[in-house]
């Protein structure tokens, strides 16, 4: 939950490669020293340029459809359903409100209880209202719980990652929690993303709040 930074792909560069490589167009250029800064720098540079096509021109545009093969896991009447996609969002109004994970502190302290608070607006709204983390469905269930959260609120499971994944918003944790979520707020119509608000960093919650969500979605 906490975790702020995120990790593009990593590129992977031949040290032999770079020396010979530096050698070759750092003309005059013999220091060993001075090969190898020339070669962290061209890392740093294709690190930084990976980082941005994972987090920027991979994320999922407002005014695109959802992928509505893929699967997710709820409770459906005291049991765990796996349900597509387009069974959760297709021919409704749905609000999503996407954390990094169940029981971490923004997430539990801060960004859904707000949301259970307003729940009954977006009701008014005809709004499905949905909850979705990298967790298994058992543990959202559980988190539900120790939340209070009424029964109209949808704990969405994204097990392995895949939905994040296709969406272009999951990030590595690392020893946090490994593959996870970004933390967003989604309104979609009829399986047709209309709003999508995305953090930057895992503890902020000034860009997904769902009040925010609430005021930006028309009717």
């Amino acid at each position: 939950d906490e975790a702020g930074s995120f990790r593009g792909p990593e590129v992977c560069v031949n040290p032999a490669f770079d020396v010979e490589f530096y050698m070759g167009v750092l003309p005059g250029s013999t220091s060993s020293r001075e090969v190898l800064g020339a070669a962290h720098r061209r890392l740093k540079m294709l690190n930084e340029l990976a980082c941005q096509s994972r987090f920027l021109s991979g994320v999922i545009g407002v005014g695109s459809p959802l992928p509505l093969d893929a699967k997710l896991e709820t409770f459906v009447d005291g049991k765990k359903t796996e349900r597509s996609v387009g069974e959760i969002f297709k021919g409704k109004n749905v609000a999503v409100c996407g954390v990094p994970g169940a029981f971490t502190p923004t997430c539990s302290d801060k960004h859904v209880p707000e949301y259970i608070k307003c729940l009954a607006a977006y009701k008014t709204k005809g709004i499905e209202t949905t909850c979705f983390a990298v967790n298994d469905a058992f543990v959202m269930k559980a988190w539900k719980k120790s939340l209070a959260a009424p029964e109209e609120l949808i704990m969405l499971s994204d097990g392995n990652g895949d939905f994040a994944s296709q969406l272009g918003i999951s990030m590595d944790t690392g020893g946090f929690g490994g593959l996870r979520s970004r933390r967003f707020a989604m309104y979609a119509e009829d399986g047709i993303v209309k709003v999508l608000n995305l953090e930057d960093g895992g503890a902020s919650t000034e860009k997904s709040s769902m009040l925010k969500l609430l005021d930006q979605i028309k009717g």
